[in-house]
């Protein structure tokens, strides 16, 4: 069961803290919950797990489309740490919250040890955005988790080898099942604040990621991704050559974190920032 506490404007934010060590805050992708690390936490070395629900999604509550921004999901997480008594943390990032991260390391890069991404950069393809917004905020005409676990293979396009439990298991972590059929985790608001930034012009978000210099950097990149480009992962290298990084086969975005190279690569990063 979540454990909660009460960001600055009331919101209650979920969150889950297990384990002693190494502090990894987990951050999760943008429609996503803590649940996006349940895949990788088996293979993680001992280490005290922290991971949170954003307001707005999974257990946490709902505070509007206005608030739904990296720099408001980024100041819970340093409450959080704050709640939790965690002076530094290292950042294990999935897509959005690989931005927050970067965002972080921008803002209070000395509460950070370092920084891991998953399968996000500074510059975010458009055909990648233009996917998300055609699901966002809206339930799955499948009516059962089994129902959409069988069409997911053609959904997700870029993933291979992946078997039909998998599939299950994304099914019924994403989405709630009700009498209706399947409903989504989050607050369908989410979606006005995704469009707020899908129409707006495209930030520069390379001074992020130059403000992580002198933080432990990893990056993990799906071989198919349509949100990270290779070009971009190539310019992040070359900006970052000490950065580790690792491509995942079979993957696009986001890649499950369970995948030997994704294990692999975490267990470097916990490494260097230990």
């Amino acid at each position: 069961m979540p454990q909660f506490f009460t960001a600055a404007d009331g919101t209650q934010i979920a969150y889950d803290d297990q384990g002693s060590g190494l502090p990894l805050l987990c951050l999760p992708g943008l429609t996503r919950t803590m649940g996006d690390f349940d895949y990788l936490r088996p293979h993680l070395p001992p280490l005290r797990l922290i991971r949170m629900d954003y307001r707005g999604r999974g257990a946490s509550g709902w505070s509007g489309a206005a608030s739904y921004t990296v720099p408001q999901e980024g100041a819970d997480a340093l409450a959080l740490l704050d709640h939790l008594g965690v002076e530094k943390a290292a950042i294990l990032g999935t897509s959005r919250g690989g931005l927050i991260g970067m965002f972080l390391a921008a803002v209070a890069k000395d509460r950070l040890l370092g920084l891991c991404l998953n399968d996000i950069g500074p510059v975010i393809e458009k055909q990648g955005l233009t996917r998300i917004f055609d699901y966002l905020g809206r339930n799955p005409a499948a009516k059962t988790h089994a129902a959409l676990a069988a069409k997911l293979p053609d959904l997700m396009a870029g993933f291979s080898q992946v078997p039909p439990s998998r599939w299950l298991q994304e099914a019924q972590l994403h989405y709630v099942q009700s009498a209706d059929g399947l409903r989504i985790t989050y607050d369908p608001q989410l979606r006005q604040a995704f469009l707020a930034a899908f129409n707006g012009p495209a930030p520069d978000l390379w001074p992020l990621f130059d403000a992580c210099a002198g933080l432990p950097l990893g990056l993990l990149r799906g071989e198919n991704s349509d949100l990270l480009s290779a070009q971009t992962a190539q310019e992040m290298r070359h900006r970052r050559p000490d950065m580790l990084y690792a491509s995942i086969p079979n993957r696009a975005h986001i890649p499950f974190l369970d995948e030997d190279e994704s294990i692999a690569l975490i267990h470097d990063f916990i490494a260097r920032v230990r």
